[in-house]
């Protein structure tokens, strides 16, 4: 195609949303109150609703929900979480700067934690704090989670970052844990124009730890119980997700779907492996994942696409666990990190953003099915 085709097309968004998020800012403007306001109350409630969950407190962005999150149900300092090692780095930073210390534990084919390795991990260290990600967008397997959970009496953090609107078996993610956290970096599937996230809980005492928490630690002016942060939502964000975003967010959902289906379907390249979701997941599809068998194959395989103006990207190059940040820091790996390392050589993500054309949509699938007959 002569127009590249974007991984995240924001110029495309703001030809759909420019105008009410020009409205959203103008009335923040004009109410003359910029932090903590109402805009902040209302999107608050309306984000809880949209989740099914009493209770949402918007934060600077979503590493800070993370720490907030983990902090709000007791994390002491020194004590094991149970996490995975792909997965953007933030959710480890979140448990680091909590105090916690991180223990990884292999993925399914998937991407997502493995949860029966989890649970032989969680009786060896006897581990009291989970922060699972729903990688990808792909809802875990929220009826064995909540037997982690009941059994173990875990205190969980679940990562929604990436995964909005995704269910297992018709329940929503983020209703297992005490706690979820999601963030709304302009590239998820609900996004601001900048940094923003949020905690949500059914918890009324935990939501307000949680507001307390984001604002210094005050209970009221000048009070400070916690060594708290400063990670309040703007006022400016929190309009233009409540007016401009929230309101798109099921029918970008049901394009996302539609991208989705077509490429599980249309896709049929045997030397790429697609995602196999069980029947009762309903991904949110923030990524669409597609993996090659080995990282010299995933280095054609980018060139490919790339060469072809297609704006497909990596999650994740490498394992959380490998990063030089980690070098000097207490962490525990349990058991093998194979199948997590073999994603780290062989994953590619696709555009799957809902400006896409059906057009566009084509070409990708063109390419994909033709990599490889001319030696990539």
């Amino acid at each position: 195609m002569n127009t590249p085709i974007m991984a995240n097309d924001f110029k495309r968004l703001w030809t759909e949303a420019g105008n009410d998020i020009l409205a959203a800012v103008s009335k923040v403007g004009e109410s003359g109150w910029y932090i903590l306001g109402d805009h902040v109350d209302s999107f608050e409630r309306h984000l809880a609703d949209y989740w099914e969950l009493n209770h949402a407190v918007g934060t600077a962005n979503g590493m800070d929900a993370l720490e907030i999150g983990l902090r709000v149900l007791g994390l002491e300092p020194g004590d094991k979480v149970l996490t995975t090692p792909l997965s953007a780095f933030a959710s480890t930073l979140a448990i680091l700067r909590a105090g916690g210390t991180p223990v990884f534990v292999d993925v399914d084919t998937q991407g997502n934690i493995n949860l029966d390795l989890a649970r032989l991990a969680i009786e060896k260290h006897s581990i009291h704090f989970m922060l699972p990600v729903h990688l990808y967008g792909n809802p875990l397997n929220l009826e064995v989670l909540q037997t982690l959970k009941q059994s173990h009496n875990l205190q969980i953090v679940e990562d929604c970052a990436q995964a909005i609107g995704a269910t297992w078996d018709r329940r929503t993610v983020g209703n297992v844990g005490q706690v979820a956290a999601t963030s709304f970096y302009p590239t998820k599937n609900l996004g601001a124009l900048g940094d923003a996230g949020a905690l949500l809980t059914n918890e009324s005492a935990l939501a307000e730890l949680a507001k307390n928490y984001r604002d210094y630690g005050q209970k009221t002016k000048y009070q400070h119980s916690y060594c708290g942060l400063n990670s309040r939502l703007d006022e400016v964000q929190a309009a233009i997700l409540q007016q401009a975003m929230l309101p798109r967010l099921n029918a970008w959902h049901q394009r996302r779907k539609q991208i989705a289906q077509r490429y599980l379907s249309e896709i049929q390249n045997p030397n790429l492996r697609l995602l196999n979701l069980p029947p009762e997941a309903e991904s949110a599809w923030h990524l669409f994942p597609v993996f090659t068998e080995t990282l010299l194959q995933r280095t054609q395989l980018l060139k490919h696409l790339k060469t072809r103006g297609i704006g497909a990207a990596i999650h994740y190059p490498s394992l959380i666990s490998e990063q030089e940040a980690l070098t000097k820091i207490n962490f525990l790996i349990w058991g093998e990190l194979s199948q997590a390392k073999q994603l780290t050589e062989t994953e590619v993500s696709l555009p799957i953003h809902p400006f896409l054309t059906d057009d566009e949509v084509r070409f990708i699938i063109n390419i994909c099915n033709t990599w490889m007959l001319n030696n990539g």
